[in-house]
């Protein structure tokens, strides 16, 4: 299935080719979080495929390149344009085809001699060398195929006589060819030391191209190949070998007519002392000089490149700590939003404290006014009363309070309390029932102290005999003066009921754990 294009219509040329033409990138949505800008073609804005980056630091789709560059008379980088077109330079302008791919160290290069091969640029040589099987040198002297690395080690003793016919064979062909210009027109301007490539104008730029170790090693090779002549005219002259032996012809020719390509690169110096006068060294010293001022040129184009691509990636890193800051800003804005929300969720968490609080009074002074009397009669039931006097014994709930009741409607407020346990003198062996006078809002009106008569009564339940008690208030004392706090200290009996009646099975004074205490006032006296 052919991959679509996230950019909109409006983005994309009226002459879009079809989609086998244009392979865009990949789809944003493999991801599965937003894919950063930089891994985004600057075309099609899709996940890069094939990634290319051009001279000014932008990243393409190798096929989003090629059609831009192939249906635009100009072809700029419109991310170029975008940014900030005073900026526009030589390297805003796209190329499909570029130096670094006819360079690349690393690029997969067919082997030029046919071996079938494919090899990384930088190891073309080293296979030549070692692993090429079409690349043989034959021995002139034992006539014998080897390979460059094999030659190089390779001494065979022939006679001299066929060494004398041998070079005398060899110089006469070179004279007869001496006119010849060196470069073929349909074959490599190497084939005279030693490349076999032949093809058309075309192929022959793309072999150059490539095949520039190779011509480098064919180079030294024949080098090599001519310092051996020239130590054997050299010892001929020194009385070796008669001179009339030889007939070595080396012309200046040999070496200056070969046109070596600007984009040779030589590692180590080739070394030539058979004649320190000779035009090899100055031969030598013009291919180093070549070789320096392409390695220049080359390291001059990598800087350039390499300053586009650090000027994006400051561009990426300028905008990346915009981002920053702008989400460190917005961070804080989350912060006080946040501390403003928990102040808020504080403020109603008291507020509803404050109204559960007035919500629990309003509920008991509701059960209080459901349970108040206003004439002066009160009946409080008490239930658990096996729990309660437990409690009372181990000291957890000593003492319990009435619900609060009145003598009249605008009357006296009164209320009772009972140790079940006993307090005071009773305490362990009675129950011990007192009265409590309260602070009430009409005492402005009322006559103190108070003065009417209390009577205490614990009721039978089977309405057999009561336990009744009664008392005047002592006028003296403060427990009936008009109360200056909630509530007077208590007064009454503290041995109401002896502990062991209540408990007693005779007496029905507890049934089902419940008890009757009724308080009568006599507000006629």
């Amino acid at each position: 299935m052919a991959e679509k294009s996230s950019r909109g219509p409006q983005d994309v040329p009226s002459s879009s080719p079809d989609e086998n033409e244009f392979p865009f990138g990949y789809p944003t949505n493999i991801c599965e979080d937003a894919p950063d800008q930089k891994y985004l073609c600057s075309n099609c804005n899709n996940i890069l495929k094939k990634a290319l980056q051009t001279l000014c630091g932008h990243r393409y789709c190798s096929a989003c390149l090629s059609w831009i560059v192939r249906n635009n008379k100009n072809p700029i980088c419109q991310k170029c344009k975008e940014e900030d077109p005073s900026t526009l330079s030589e390297g805003s302008l796209l190329a499909e085809e570029r130096e670094h791919q006819s360079l690349c160290e690393y690029a997969l290069i067919p082997c030029h001699t046919g071996c079938g091969h494919m090899v990384m640029r930088k190891n073309l040589a080293d296979h030549l060398e070692d692993g090429c099987v079409n690349n043989v040198t034959v021995c002139e002297k034992c006539k014998r195929s080897l390979s460059s690395s094999e030659y190089q080690k390779h001494s065979c003793e022939g006679s001299l006589c066929r060494e004398q016919k041998r070079v005398q064979t060899e110089t006469s062909s070179k004279e007869k060819n001496h006119s010849t210009v060196l470069i073929n027109k349909d074959g490599c301007r190497f084939s005279e030391v030693g490349c076999s490539f032949r093809g058309s104008k075309e192929k022959m730029k793309e072999h150059e191209k490539t095949a520039v170790g190779a011509h480098m090693l064919l180079l030294l090779q024949h080098i090599k190949q001519l310092k051996a002549s020239l130590c054997t005219v050299s010892k001929a002259a020194n009385g070796f070998i008669p001179p009339s032996q030889l007939n070595v012809n080396v012309t200046e020719k040999s070496i200056p007519d070969l046109q070596i390509p600007g984009s040779l690169e030589v590692n180590g110096d080739l070394e030539v002392d058979c004649f320190p006068g000779s035009s090899v060294p100055e031969d030598d010293s013009i291919l180093q000089q070549l070789v320096r001022e392409k390695v220049i040129s080359e390291l001059e184009n990598k800087l350039h490149v390499f300053e586009n691509i650090v000027s994006v990636l400051n561009k990426e890193v300028e905008i990346s700590n915009l981002e920053i800051t702008a989400f460190r800003r917005q961070s804080e804005l989350d912060q006080n939003i946040i501390r403003g929300l928990e102040l808020k969720i504080a403020e109603l968490h008291r507020c509803l404290t404050q109204k559960d609080a007035g919500l629990s009074n309003l509920h008991k002074s509701l059960l209080f006014s459901e349970q108040a009397s206003y004439d002066g009669v009160f009946l409080w039931k008490i239930t658990e009363v096996g729990r309660k006097l437990q409690d009372s014994v181990t000291g957890r709930t000593v003492s319990l309070y009435s619900p609060a009741f009145y003598t009249a409607k605008y009357g006296y407020k009164v209320c009772l309390r009972i140790y079940l346990n006993g307090d005071g003198t009773g305490k362990g062996t009675h129950v011990s029932l007192f009265f409590v006078v309260m602070k009430g809002d009409y005492d402005a009106l009322l006559p103190w102290p108070f003065r009417h008569k209390v009577t205490f009564m614990l009721l039978d339940q089977n309405n057999r005999e009561h336990i009744i008690d009664a008392f005047r208030p002592d006028l003296t004392s403060a427990s009936f003066q008009r109360p200056v706090n909630d509530m007077n200290v208590a007064s009454g009996c503290p041995m109401f009921l002896p502990l062991t009646k209540l408990q007693s099975p005779k007496y029905a004074y507890v049934k089902e754990d419940t008890l009757f205490l009724k308080c009568i006032i006599e507000t006629n006296s």
